[in-house]
């Protein structure tokens, strides 16, 4: 199976241009290619899962990935997906997002010479004399065929800042700029991105020719990747101080279990033979491959080591018998007493279960809330100093999330 025939199995690839020049670039090592990501935050989420994952396979086959850091397109902000206007960012905000996400994706991505590049688009967007662009790049561009894209059309009824509406052109002169410095001859992106991207591939043959070498092609589930990203709590992060190894082995092995197959197909590196030999599972077998999921995921992001402290943590909880060492755990202090005791809604705040003692209170009163296998029924239960010193308690929230608090 070449690499090509792979990420279609996989599920991967929603659309392409020029299918059979991308199978030939792609399946003989040579396509530079260039995913962007744009640094809304200070760390990568599991929405940008697939993209690091298949930046990782192409490489592992010989390709060439482009790292785009949106260090100038980020001072604009993607309308894609969105119903209003992103938060604005500043420039130091952005320069400290982008330092965040250099790290992480040398987990995934092997950079050095000859090897993967990362580059930042502040070093040619922001230099850019807006006069210029509008002859050389803005001329390029028709205005009825932008307002058709799904990107903008999403917006219009709420309104479309024009500072938005400049974000197309901008991403595409990246794939215009990387095409010609570094000849990248491929762009990827979420199935969200295909008007942007098409913008890129058209302006690189009406500058350059139609004969000029440039694809775009797209991922299947990037959009629903990006939603992936998002949990009733928040986002699940990359970040190991922001979402826990636990957490985070926590979130993948309770996906549903029409999905759980899927993202094995879709993220892990498992064989495909092996994959396919799962289809048939259901009852406790499910179970089984969400552990897989989740233990092979959280090894990519964590490392072996966290990975293994996570699954032991979860048997604990779920199974009996392991170690509970490696759950999340808080260790109070003689502070966070008062007159020697604590209750119940201040310990779910302390341990960030909760977000207020007013959410604290809803929870608990509607039955959302145990301690040690107990419902807690009493918004006043409390404990005391020496008590959570004798003994630590598992606080646990709804059936998926645990916590140890221990003085």
């Amino acid at each position: 199976m070449t690499i090509y025939d792979e990420l279609v199995a996989r599920g991967l690839i929603a659309q392409v241009t020029d299918e059979d020049e991308i199978k030939e670039l792609i399946n003989n090592g040579k396509a530079v290619f260039y995913i962007g990501f744009d640094p809304t935050a200070d760390s990568l989420h599991v929405g940008h899962f697939m993209a690091l994952c298949l930046m990782k396979r192409l490489q592992m086959a010989g390709n060439r990935p482009i790292a785009l850091l949106g260090g100038g397109t980020g001072m604009i902000g993607d309308p894609s997906g969105r119903t209003d206007m992103r938060k604005m960012l500043t420039k130091e905000d952005i320069d400290h997002n982008i330092a965040c996400f250099k790290k992480q994706m040398s987990r995934f991505i092997e950079f050095g010479e000859g090897k993967a590049m990362m580059v930042n688009n502040a070093d040619w967007l922001l230099d850019l004399n807006y006069v210029d662009v509008l002859r050389d790049v803005g001329a390029c561009f028709s205005v009825n065929n932008m307002l058709r894209a799904e990107c903008y059309k999403q917006r219009m009824e709420k309104g479309l800042s024009f500072l938005e509406f400049n974000y197309m052109i901008m991403q595409s002169y990246d794939f215009y700029h990387l095409f010609k410095e570094y000849g990248c001859n491929m762009q990827f992106g979420g199935d969200d991105q295909w008007s942007n991207m098409l913008g890129g591939t058209e302006l690189i043959r009406k500058k350059l020719g139609k004969d000029a070498y440039a694809m775009t092609i797209t991922l299947l589930m990037n959009s629903e990747g990006k939603k992936m990203g998002k949990t009733a709590s928040g986002a699940v992060w990359l970040d190991p101080e922001k979402t826990s190894p636990y957490e985070f082995y926590q979130y993948w092995r309770n996906v549903g279990d029409q999905d759980v197959l899927k993202c094995i197909r879709m993220l892990t590196f498992l064989p495909l033979e092996e994959i396919d030999a799962m289809d048939h599972w259901e009852g406790a077998q499910l179970n089984e491959a969400k552990d897989i999921l989740a233990f092979e995921l959280t090894k990519l992001v964590h490392g072996e080591e966290e990975a293994t402290k996570a699954r032991e943590a979860s048997k604990a909880l779920f199974g009996g018998g392991a170690n509970l060492d490696n759950m999340p755990a808080t260790t109070l202090s003689d502070t966070d007493f008062t007159d020697g005791k604590i209750d119940i809604l201040d310990i779910l705040l302390k341990t960030n279960i909760t977000k207020s003692r007013g959410e604290g209170r809803r929870l608990v009163q509607q039955g959302g809330v145990s301690v040690d296998d107990k419902k807690v029924t009493d918004i006043g239960l409390s404990f005391t100093c020496d008590d959570l010193k004798a003994n630590a308690i598992i606080v646990k929230k709804g059936k998926k999330i645990f916590h140890k608090v221990q003085a």
